[in-house]
């Protein structure tokens, strides 16, 4: 099966400032998150990337954008059913302020349970992300081989639910799962799915190709069901 990279956007302004940015329109990255950006193209070099799918909102476009500019011949598509969860009455409000809202505690506690005010459930936010992602990842796979490499960019909330799901756990269970600004995760589907990595800010060298037998046993190891792995 294909090894999904879900990239969540850099921080943006929203982050920085404390807001609920939801699907608010001209939400940028800050200073910060556009350099984790600027990073993008190094921590991902030699990496084969058989295509990047984001979600439409400007945070994840401006966070693509350096990795576009240096490979050019990367097919790069939005996609709609990655786009933030609606939090409609909760968007663009301090986070703050929100803490005091009762339905903060269900969030927290029972996000299965949750429908925000004028906006969308948890439960249809993870069932849209989790089927994009495995459908986008049999279309790689059908175009690309078993071996291919690909990126999702998306937010945080849509890459707690896809790991949850690929983990095997109840939605109840995916606020236990906090992937920071431009951090990597990995997951390959199979039976099971594995998680290869989580939250990862730095060097991704591991998805290079080996070009040597020795190097690709290893790897291979390092995802066998028994023993620990290597």
């Amino acid at each position: 099966m294909p090894t999904l990279l879900l990239l969540r956007h850099g921080r943006t302004t929203a982050n920085s400032s404390g807001v609920l940015a939801g699907r608010t329109p001209g939400i940028g990255l800050d200073e910060h998150g556009a350099a984790q950006a600027a990073a993008l193209p190094a921590r991902l070099a030699g990496i084969p990337l058989a295509a990047a799918v984001h979600s439409p909102l400007q945070r994840c476009a401006e966070t693509l954008a350096p990795l576009r500019e240096a490979r050019p011949e990367l097919p790069v598509r939005a996609e709609e059913r990655i786009v933030e969860c609606d939090y409609g009455e909760w968007t663009n409000r301090k986070l703050k302020d929100l803490a005091g809202d009762p339905l903060m505690t269900t969030v927290r506690r029972q996000p299965s349970a949750v429908v925000f005010p004028g906006g969308e459930s948890l439960r249809s936010m993870h069932a849209r992300v989790v089927a994009a992602a495995r459908d986008w990842d049999a279309r790689i796979e059908a175009e690309h081989g078993a071996d291919a490499i690909w990126l999702m960019c998306t937010h945080g909330d849509n890459i707690k639910a896809v790991v949850a799901d690929a983990l095997g756990l109840h939605l109840d269970m995916f606020q236990r799962i906090v992937p920071h600004p431009a951090s990597v995760t990995a997951i390959r589907y199979g039976e099971p799915p594995l998680l290869l990595r989580f939250g990862d800010t730095g060097d991704l060298a591991e998805f290079v190709p080996h070009t040597d037998e020795a190097a690709r046993d290893a790897a291979e190891a390092t995802e066998a069901p028994v023993g620990g792995g290597a």
